[in-house]
């Protein structure tokens, strides 16, 4: 797969050029600006100097109306991340971020409290419709393994359910289609939930398995609040060092945890490795979305060719990479920091950019298809 770069270098135009941008995009001709992205008020700014516009549009566009868009990539593309941050942007009392496996994880809970079990094998006797009779759909949700994927039309009525409980706002999908028999479903999903005459979007999110890889061997999650952090890209504040093991770590900088050392969940340190067959899974999801024909589709690319990178994306936009050092006499760590190589999937060397810049691509790509 081959997906466009996007630009949202400070150069005049910027590119690419949508029936709303042309001749003013987010552009103040003669200024130079940077913005640690890290920083919400700053990234807030930021948004707005590099697509002010375009999310004033989409501010009143979704004052009346909403839209379902499918967000597809492959696990840890940061999905999630994406959906949450443009929703942070464009306004949380509109947007939603809807995950499939919350929702699982929620319905293992009801399955224990004899109430709840109640309450849910009812509604199912009411919506759901499949081949597989719905005392073998409750027998397999209680047995069911993490990777054991349920029955489509049973995911479509658990999904009609949680959306029934929520006020009607814009709504991004993670989790669904999860398969390849659930792409041809995912073209009729707003009807089967009844979402009335809502526009409905692919997102398609292509990064490196380099980059998936390094952010699972280097998650770190604090073991009182769950915390997840990286030792590599997304460090707390304070950083240890063990003298015996020589080894750094991360300490958790919530206050209500008082700096407890951060751990590697078990699996963790081999990568990808155990979701090899996950990730290939998840290819051929996005390469049939892609073919797929009268459904309009989001390309997000998280990263830039190291030969193209100062064309297309300003350095504050590069996803930064961080080194430490122990100084013995002072008996402290040093932090080192420098822009995030990786290879990309066709083994070409590639600079990772933060969500920040992958999410101005979202907002502009979504303004040209909302809005006429």
């Amino acid at each position: 797969m081959e997906f466009p770069i996007f630009k949202t270098k400070f150069t005049e135009p910027l590119a690419p050029l949508g029936p709303h941008s042309a001749g003013q995009g987010s552009i103040i001709e003669g200024k130079s600006k940077t913005f640690n992205l890290i920083d919400p008020k700053e990234r807030e700014d930021y948004f707005q100097f590099k697509a002010g516009p375009e999310i004033k549009r989409l501010r009143e566009y979704l004052k009346e109306n909403s839209f379902i868009a499918y967000l597809l990539g492959k696990k840890n593309a940061g999905k999630g991340t994406y959906s949450k941050m443009f929703s942070e942007i464009i306004g949380p009392e509109r947007v939603i971020h809807f995950s499939i496996g919350d929702m699982i994880r929620e319905v293992d809970k009801e399955l224990i409290n004899p109430v709840q079990k109640k309450e849910l094998f009812s509604f199912l006797k009411k919506n759901y419709r499949g081949w597989v009779p719905l005392e073998e759909i409750m027998k397999s949700l209680e047995q069911r393994s993490t990777e054991t994927l349920l029955p489509t039309e049973l995911i479509l009525a658990l999904t009609k359910r949680e959306i029934e409980k929520k006020e009607k706002k814009t709504i991004f999908i993670d989790g669904f289609p999860r398969d390849l028999d659930q792409i041809s479903f995912s073209l009729f999903f707003r009807d089967l939930i009844g979402y009335r005459e809502d526009p409905d979007i692919f997102i398609l999110i292509d990064v490196p398995e380099s980059v998936i890889d390094e952010r699972l061997k280097y998650r770190r999650i604090c073991p009182v609040c769950k915390t997840p952090k990286n030792l590599k890209l997304l460090p707390t504040k304070k950083i240890g060092y063990h003298q015996d093991s020589k080894e750094f770590y991360l300490l958790c900088d919530n206050p209500e945890c008082q700096e407890v050392e951060m751990v590697q969940k078990e699996g963790d340190e081999k990568g990808i490795e155990l979701i090899k067959e996950r990730l290939t899974r998840d290819e051929k999801l996005i390469k049939r979305a892609l073919s797929l024909y009268g459904i309009p589709k989001v390309l997000l690319r998280n990263s830039v060719p190291r030969a193209k990178v100062k064309d297309f994306v300003d350095d504050y936009e590069i996803t930064p990479e961080y080194t430490y050092e122990w100084l013995s006499k002072e008996k402290k760590v040093r932090v080192k920091e420098r822009p995030w190589q990786v290879l990309d999937d066709k083994g070409e060397p590639s600079f990772s950019l933060l969500p920040a810049p992958v999410v101005v691509s979202l907002i502009k790509q979504l303004d040209d298809i909302l809005i006429p």
